[in-house]
């Protein structure tokens, strides 16, 4: 590592840090991932610099935070989410097509081909998305910037509706567990080799695999007979850090500009698709014991780890909101491009015969 890229990775965590600081003084939703992520997008398009952070640094906060809330799962979690599944499919599958609907309405006043603007309303992973598209020739670049427009959104309105407007949703039940964990020996402190390993391991495998693959072991050996030691909360905030710097790093002025004046129709859409799965939190909350928390963030079209993160600051269950938004990035990952691609080319030969 060069002196340069060294003093460029102490600016970026000054900045990061600070931003944290500022945010968790106002008292903020999720501060210590908006104060960085907002700080490092700020300073990136003032000063024209990009920083630089490396992606083991991004990688060891989703790790930190997998293993963090791999901790609240009990085998009572497990046996609760299970009567949830199937109309939490129900409602997400509503979801999905929601976004499609949308997203070929739109193209009838602006000029963005369907393909792009469908999986730039996609709620699943903003890279997967992207790959996806590009295989049925769509513009991947364009995808990319919705997408982050569609993540800005949901980073900065959801948590701040959960805590503004509904205050504490939930039960409180996370608190209450947090509670039965210690801080555990040294040794047991090893046992967390396991899941690091495992996130490692899956992190090109399967979409957000580096924490789904910490939060997935550690939920698994924590339902074991293993005792396993607590994460510090000073080392919980290093890790929410890090990922918010990170994201932060991503998001540029450039990019922004180069979508021009569809970004505000695309963030349109964003407060749209958030106002219907909202919508269908509500009524899968009336369907089931859910608590409007935990129901409204398991349906909610955002990042896995944000949602969770969010659930845990407003009193909801991370445990079932990890396993909800799990099932439907599964959902999404497994069928959506594969539909689509049927629905398009499908489409597309339909038009052919009919011009022909």
């Amino acid at each position: 590592m060069s002196l340069k890229t060294f003093s460029s990775i102490i600016e970026a965590f000054i900045i990061a840090i600070i931003g944290g600081i500022l945010f968790n003084s106002l008292h903020t939703p999720l501060p210590w991932v908006l104060g960085p992520l907002t700080f490092i997008v700020l300073w990136q398009g003032i000063t024209k610099r990009k920083v630089s952070i490396p992606n083991f640094i991004r990688d060891s906060g989703f790790i930190i935070l997998g293993i963090y809330f791999g901790l609240y799962f009990t085998k009572e979690t497990l046996l609760t989410v299970i009567p949830y599944l199937l109309p939490y499919i129900l409602v997400t599958c509503i979801l999905i097509v929601a976004c499609i609907v949308l997203g070929t309405l739109v193209t009838k006043w602006i000029k963005v081909d369907q393909v792009t603007s469908v999986f730039s309303c996609i709620p699943g992973g903003l890279s997967e998305m992207a790959v996806a598209s590009e295989s049925l020739k769509a513009n991947p670049s364009l995808v990319v910037i919705f997408q982050t427009i569609r993540l800005i959104t949901v980073l900065f309105t959801i948590p701040s509706f959960m805590v503004y407007v509904l205050g504490n949703a939930g039960t409180g039940g996370f608190q209450r567990a947090s509670s039965e964990i210690v801080m555990g020996s040294g040794w047991s402190y090893l046992w967390f080799i396991v899941p690091i390993a495992a996130a490692i391991l899956l992190q090109n495998k399967i979409p957000a695999g580096i924490i789904i693959g910490a939060l997935g072991v550690t939920a698994i050996m924590n339902v074991s007979p293993i005792e396993l030691a607590s994460v510090p909360s000073g080392l919980m905030n290093a890790g929410q850090v890090a990922v918010g710097a990170s994201l932060g790093k991503n998001i540029l002025f450039h990019d922004l500009k180069i979508g021009g004046k569809y970004t505000i129709v695309y963030f349109g859409l964003s407060v749209l698709i958030i106002a219907i799965a909202f919508g269908l939190g509500t009524i899968l909350a009336t369907l089931t014991s859910l608590d409007y928390a935990t129901a409204l963030l398991g349906i909610a079209p955002g990042g896995f780890f944000e949602m969770v993160l969010t659930a845990y600051n407003v009193g909801g269950d991370p445990a079932i909101v990890s396993a909800l938004q799990l099932t439907r990035i599964l959902l999404i990952v497994l069928l959506v491009p594969v539909s689509l691609k049927w629905w398009f080319t499908r489409r597309s030969g339909i038009k052919q015969i009919v011009e022909s």
